[in-house]
């Protein structure tokens, strides 16, 4: 046991200090969070678009029938609390009364508090709490605290906490159980970086989660709530002094990418495999996501891609004004944009390699793409099931007109599509494949050597030991 560590009071029980992160889609599932739990911490089920079973237990897969994305939406909602609602009452079962079970929802996902509703509805006294990020979730509280349930807001500074604080948590402070701080450089996924903060400089996170926990003294917050560090946690030993530091209070330790390499967790053998070839600098803090936020995920040739095509960029006028003297005679047909005489030669040369067609982005620049590229842009683009609140890559949003009244952009994805074929065996090169920073230690940490994959025990095991 690594000195210091000790089991904390969650859901009416002592569970280890140790938060498995909710990674959506699917990953995060009732194997993986019921394992977690057995072995005596907090297991996570993602509440994001979670797998449903038909009656021989094989996966139904999410296939939209309607035609319209506001009935498309309609049938996402349905999946998503049908699928999420299964895996909590299977990682229940398999928890056997250890441990506790969470739930993660990402805030800014299409219909995110009828999800919310709807899953805790139908598993009343299994879900000990809703960890939520991804946006200012305000009205978690409410909504946890209507069924009875904890909620801990995932936030990456004093100033968010604050925010939320004051508007809303303070009104259901008893069920605020924890608040997971989330490095913004280093975690995986959906990173809160703000437009303050240089994504190519990371900051020290001590002084970052202390200020955390002074906001938290002034709100009146328990010193007993703990600060969950999440993002850039590997080994405990590399956390010594934080635990049982005075000026932090009560600490926990969320793993989001450790768990992904168990025998448990439910990802494709390819994709547990390129797990083990990373390097550091293999993952790319990145801003294609269609969320709009910043994202950290494995630099595949999906992701290179992405980066190619927006490189693959200039600016344009629809007059000739100050530098735009020249009129592009590429890519665009019957139209007339005016670029400098430097993009004029750039874009002459993308069309020559093949990259003939330019769509516009919202902000008034063209993306140089093959017209394979635009037909599958297009297909995403009109294939739009609303899985976000908003989505700059298909413009929709679950506003009464569903629409952002922007363009929709051409550089960004559909998040749903990749995220839903990579969870179930699609190939890792092909799709955005998150992770946090750290992944490229599963190649140097010994425990993993000979190809060793261990069972959810074996790996909560081991970081309780320090390792």
């Amino acid at each position: 046991m690594f000195k210091g560590l000790r089991p904390i009071r969650y859901g009416g029980r002592e569970v280890w200090p140790l938060i498995e992160g909710g990674k959506g889609v699917a990953v995060s599932n009732h194997a993986s969070a019921g394992a977690w739990a057995a072995a005596g911490g907090i297991g996570t089920v993602s509440a994001v678009n979670a797998d449903s079973y038909d009656p021989e237990g094989k996966i139904i897969p999410q296939i939209y029938r309607a035609l319209t994305r506001r009935d498309r939406h309609e049938e996402l909602v349905q999946y998503a609390i049908d699928g999420a609602v299964e895996q909590v009452k299977r990682a229940f079962e398999i928890a056997g009364g250890k441990g506790a079970i969470n739930i993660n929802v990402l805030w800014e996902m299409g219909g995110a508090q009828r999800v919310l509703h709807g899953v805790l509805e139908k598993t009343r006294g299994m879900v000990a709490g809703v960890t939520c990020g991804a946006g200012m979730p305000y009205k978690l509280s409410e909504i946890a605290a209507s069924y009875g349930v904890s909620y801990l807001p995932i936030v990456s500074s004093g100033r968010a906490f604050n925010a939320l604080w004051k508007r809303a948590y303070s009104k259901a402070s008893e069920w605020l159980s924890g608040v997971v701080y989330e490095d913004p450089w280093l975690a995986g996924g959906h990173n809160g970086l703000s437009n303050a903060e240089d994504p190519r400089a990371p900051q020290d996170p001590y002084p970052r989660v202390k200020a955390l926990r002074e906001t938290m003294r002034a709100g009146g917050v328990s010193e007993d709530v703990p600060i969950i560090m999440a993002g850039g946690v590997w080994y405990l030993r590399d956390w010594d002094h934080w635990i049982d530091n005075p000026e932090l209070g009560a600490i926990a330790f969320q793993f989001g990418t450790r768990p992904l390499l168990t025998q448990e967790s439910p990802i494709s053998q390819e994709w547990k495999d390129r797990l083990t070839m990373l390097d550091e600098g293999d993952i790319l803090l990145h801003r294609f996501s269609p969320t709009g936020f910043y994202s950290s995920a494995v630099r595949t040739p999906f992701l290179r891609n992405l980066e190619a095509r927006s490189e693959r960029q200039i600016a344009f006028s629809m007059e000739a004004a100050g530098d735009h003297q020249f009129q592009l005679d590429v890519g665009v047909k019957g139209k007339s944009f005016w670029v400098t005489l430097g993009d004029l030669h750039r874009a002459r040369e993308w069309y020559g390699r093949g990259f003939t067609t330019a769509l516009k982005t919202p902000d008034n620049t063209l993306v140089f793409v093959t017209p394979e590229e635009m037909k599958i842009i297009r297909k995403d683009q009109a294939d739009c099931m609303g899985c976000l609140s908003q989505c700059s890559f298909s413009a929709w949003a679950d506003t009464e007109g569903n629409s952002t009244g922007r363009l929709a952009d051409p550089r960004s994805f559909c998040i749903q599509k990749t995220l839903q074929d990579i969870a179930h065996g699609g190939p890792v090169d092909e799709n955005l494949m998150f992770a946090g920073h750290s992944a490229y230690k599963f190649k140097q940490d010994p425990f993993y050597s000979n190809g060793f994959v261990p069972t959810v025990k074996q790996l909560v095991d081991r970081i309780l030991s320090g390792d």
